[in-house]
C-alpha cells in the first residue's frame, strides 16, 4: 500500500517489462496517477495512460489521451457520452471542430453548454454551410451569455436557413444584436427577404428601398424611398423601375432626381442607353412644373426634343428660351440640322451675325423676312450687309428694297450702288434709291438720275434735280443735250442756266424752239447783250409774236433804240408799239418827276435867308482839293444846287 513503492513498481515495469504495466495499473490503486500517466505517454504506453486516467476518474485527461495521443475521436465520443461531462464534451467538440466535423462539434458544444469558443464555431459552420446546426448552437449560447455578436450571428443564421418567422420574432423581442450589420450581411448575400425585415426594424429606408427593388416590390420601394428621401435611394429605385418598365413609378422617383442638377445627367444617360426616349421626355415635361425646376431641365428637354421630337422644340424654345443654356442647345440643334430653331436661339442670344449667316446658308428652312430685316440692322460685321444684298439678289429679289431700307442707317450707299451697277440690277432698287436720296449722296444721285433718264421719266428727273444738288451738273447737262427727247434737252438747258451758263442754255432753247424758256433764262441772266441777241433772233426768223413777248419779258434789259431799230428794220413796228408806249410813259413820268423836284428846290432856295458874305482869305485858296468856297456852300438843311437837267454835281 506504499505509494512510493507502487510508483516505483509501475515505473520499473514501464522501463523493463511493459507487458506487466497494465496489470499493475489495474491491481494497484495508490500511486500518483497523473504523473504515471504522463510518464506512460512519454514512453508510448497510451492505452495504459488512458486506463490510469479512467481508473482515477480524471476524465479530461482520459479523453485528452484519446484525442491528442490515440487520435480516436469515436472512442473519445463514446467516453464522453459515458461520462457525460461538460469538460469532456468541450474537449471533444474542439477536436471535432479542428478536424472539420462541424455538426458533431456543434452537438458536443451544445451538450457541454459551452459558448466560449463561439467565434470559431460560427466561422467553421459558415464555411461548411452548417447553418441549421449553427442556429441550435447560437440559441444555446444566447441562453448562456448575453453577447451582441452571438445575437447578430443568430440573426444571420436565421436568414441563411430562411427561418423568417423566427427572425421576425427575434428582432421584435428585446435583443442587443447589431441588426443593421446583420441586414447589410443579408443584403450582400442576397437574402433580401431577411434584409427587408431587418431594415424595416431599424427604419433604414434607404437600404430597405434597395432591398424591395431586388424583391420586385416596386410600389413598396417607392414608398420606402419617399421616407428615406435621399438622391441615392430615389435613383436606385428609379433605375430599377426603368429596367422593369415600371415607368409610372419611375417617373415618381425621377421627379425627385431631376431637381438635383448633379444627378440629371446620369438619369438622362440611363434612360437613353435603354432606348426609353419618350418616357424620359414625359418625365422632364412633368418636372417643369416643380418648384425647384432649374435651367438644366429646360436645357436637356430641349436637346431631347432636337433628337427625338423635333416638332415640339420650337414651341418649347419660344416659351422657355430665357431658361435654357443657349450655347448648349445651339450645339444640339446644329447637330440635328434644325436651322430655323438655331436662328431663333442666335437671335435671343443676340448673336445676330451668326443668325444672319445661318439664314443665308439655309434659307429654305431658316429664312424669315421680318426677322432677317430686324436682325440685319443689328449685326456687328458690316460686311454681312453686302453678303445679304447678294443673297437677296439671288433668292428674294422682290424683297430687296425692303431689306435695303432697313439697312439705310448703317449702309455705305456708295458701295451698295456700285454693287448694283456692276451686277446690272440698278432698276430693281429704284425705291431704295429714292428712299436714300434725301442724304444727297453723289453716287446715289447719279445712279437715280441715270435710271430716270433711262426710263424716260423727265418729271422725276426734274424733281430730283430741283431737290438734290450733289451731282455733276455740267456732265449731266452735256449728256442730256444730246438726248432724243426734247424734255430732257430742256432739262439740259435748265442745268446750264443753274450753273450761270446762260448763253448755252439760251442757245439750246433756241435750237429746240423753247422760246418761253429762252426768254425766262435771259430775264434771269440780267444780260443786256444776251437779251438783244435773242430779240434779234426772233425778228430774223420772223417770230414777231415772240419778239413782242421778249420785249415784255426782258423789258428792263432791252434798250429802246435797239428795240425800235429792229422793229423798223423787220417791219414789226406794230409788235413793238406796246414796248414803245410803255417806254414813253416811263420817260415822261421821269421828266415830270425831275421837273417837280427842280421847282421845289428853287422855291426852297428863294425862301432861305441870305448868308453874310465872308471874305476869302489866301489861306482858303490853299484848302483841300474838292472843298467848296464858302460863298458857294448852301445854307444848312438845303440841298446843293442842281446842274442842267436836274443833275446834282459832285464836288468831292
Amino acid at each position: 500500500s506504499n505509494r512510493n513503492l507502487q510508483n516505483l513498481l509501475i515505473l520499473t515495469a514501464i522501463k523493463a517489462e511493459r507487458t506487466r504495466v497494465m496489470d499493475y495499473i489495474n491491481r494497484l490503486d495508490n500511486y500518483d496517477a497523473s504523473d504515471i500517466a504522463s510518464i506512460a505517454i512519454d514512453n508510448g504506453l497510451l492505452e495504459e495512460a488512458f486506463a490510469i486516467s479512467k481508473k482515477f476518474d480524471v476524465n479530461t485527461e482520459a479523453i485528452n489521451v484519446l484525442i491528442e495521443h490515440i487520435r480516436n475521436l469515436d472512442r473519445a465520443y463514446e467516453f464522453a457520452e459515458r461520462v457525460n461531462d461538460s469538460a469532456c464534451w468541450s474537449l471533444l467538440a474542439s477536436a471535432q471542430l479542428k478536424t472539420g466535423l462541424v455538426k458533431e462539434a456543434i452537438d458536443a458544444y451544445i451538450k457541454a453548454d459551452d459558448p466560449s469558443t463561439f467565434p470559431m464555431v460560427v466561422s467553421s459552420a459558415q464555411r461548411s454551410g452548417q447553418y441549421e446546426d449553427l442556429v441550435r448552437y447560437l440559441q444555446m449560447a444566447r441562453k448562456k451569455t448575453r453577447d451582441a455578436n452571438i445575437e447578430t450571428e443568430l440573426i444571420f443564421a436565421f436568414a441563411m436557413t430562411n427561418r423568417l418567422a423566427d427572425l421576425e420574432e427575434f428582432v421584435s423581442s428585446p435583443n442587443i444584436a447589431h441588426i443593421q450589420a446583420a441586414g447589410d450581411r443579408c443584403y450582400d448575400e442576397k437574402l433580401y427577404e431577411a434584409a427587408k425585415i431587418l431594415y424595416n426594424n431599424v427604419s433604414n429606408f434607404g437600404r430597405l428601398a434597395s432591398t424591395l427593388v431586388h424583391l420586385g416590390e416596386f410600389q413598396a420601394a417607392v414608398e420606402a424611398a419617399r421616407k428615406a428621401n435621399n438622391p441615392r435611394s430615389w435613383r436606385e429605385v428609379c433605375f430599377a423601375c426603368v429596367d422593369h418598365k415600371e415607368f409610372r413609378l419611375a417617373q415618381i422617383c425621377g421627379l425627385h432626381i431631376v431637381i438635383q442638377a448633379d444627378e440629371l445627367d446620369d438619369l438622362i444617360t440611363y434612360y437613353q442607353s435603354r432606348g426609353h426616349f419618350v418616357e424620359l421626355m414625359t418625365l422632364l415635361e412633368a418636372g417643369l412644373g416643380l418648384e425647384r425646376v432649374h435651367m438644366g431641365m429646360f436645357t436637356e428637354l430641349a436637346i431631347l426634343y432636337s433628337k427625338y421630337k423635333a416638332e415640339k422644340l420650337r414651341e418649347h424654345l419660344e416659351l422657355f428660351w430665357s431658361r435654357v443654356n443657349i450655347p448648349k442647345v445651339l450645339k444640339a440643334v446644329e447637330v440635328a440640322h434644325m436651322w430655323a430653331e438655331q436662328v431663333f436661339l442666335y437671335e435671343k442670344y443676340e448673336e445676330f451675325d451668326n443668325a444672319i449667316f445661318t439664314m443665308m446658308n439655309h434659307s429654305a428652312v431658316a429664312w424669315r423676312e421680318a426677322a432677317f430685316k430686324d436682325m440685319i440692322a443689328k449685326v456687328a460685321n458690316v460686311e454681312l450687309f453686302y453678303k445679304a444684298i447678294n443673297f437677296y439678289l439671288a433668292n428674294y429679289p422682290l424683297a430687296l428694297n425692303d431689306l435695303l431700307i432697313a439697312m439705310i442707317p448703317r449702309l455705305d450707299h456708295a458701295r451698295a450702288v456700285t454693287l448694283f451697277i456692276k451686277s446690272k440690277h440698278l432698276p430693281l432698287v429704284k425705291p431704295y434709291l429714292k428712299a436714300v436720296q434725301p442724304a444727297d449722296n453723289k453716287t446715289v444721285n447719279d445712279a437715280l438720275n441715270g435710271l430716270l433718264i433711262e426710263e424716260g421719266d423727265y418729271l422725276g428727273l426734274r424733281h430730283s434735280l430741283d431737290h438734290f444738288h450733289n451731282f455733276d451738273h455740267i456732265q449731266l447737262a452735256q449728256q442730256l443735250e444730246k438726248h432724243e427727247l426734247i424734255e430732257f434737252r430742256r432739262i439740259a438747258a435748265y442745268l446750264y442756266k443753274g450753273n450761270n451758263r446762260w448763253q448755252q442754255a439760251v442757245e439750246l432753247c433756241k435750237k429746240d424752239k423753247l422760246y418761253k424758256d429762252a426768254m425766262q433764262y435771259v430775264a434771269e441772266s440780267r444780260d443786256t447783250e444776251l437779251a438783244h441777241s435773242l430779240l434779234t433772233h426772233f425778228v430774223e426768223i420772223s417770230h414777231k409774236e415772240c419778239f413782242a413777248a421778249c420785249l415784255y419779258v426782258c423789258y428792263d434789259l432791252i434798250r429802246p433804240d435797239v428795240a425800235v431799230e429792229l422793229a423798223w428794220r423787220y417791219n414789226a413796228v406794230d409788235y413793238a408799239m406796246p414796248f414803245v408806249v410803255q417806254m414813253l410813259k416811263e420817260y415822261i413820268e421821269k421828266v415830270d418827276l425831275l421837273s417837280s423836284a427842280h421847282v421845289e428846290r428853287k422855291a426852297a432856295e428863294e425862301a432861305a435867308p441870305a448868308v453874310p458874305h465872308m471874305p476869302v482869305t489866301q489861306l482858303m485858296l490853299t484848302g483841300p482839293t474838292g472843298m467848296m468856297p464858302p460863298g458857294m456852300m448852301p445854307p444848312m438843311g438845303m440841298r446843293p444846287p442842281m446842274g442842267p437837267g436836274g443833275f446834282v454835281p459832285n464836288f468831292q
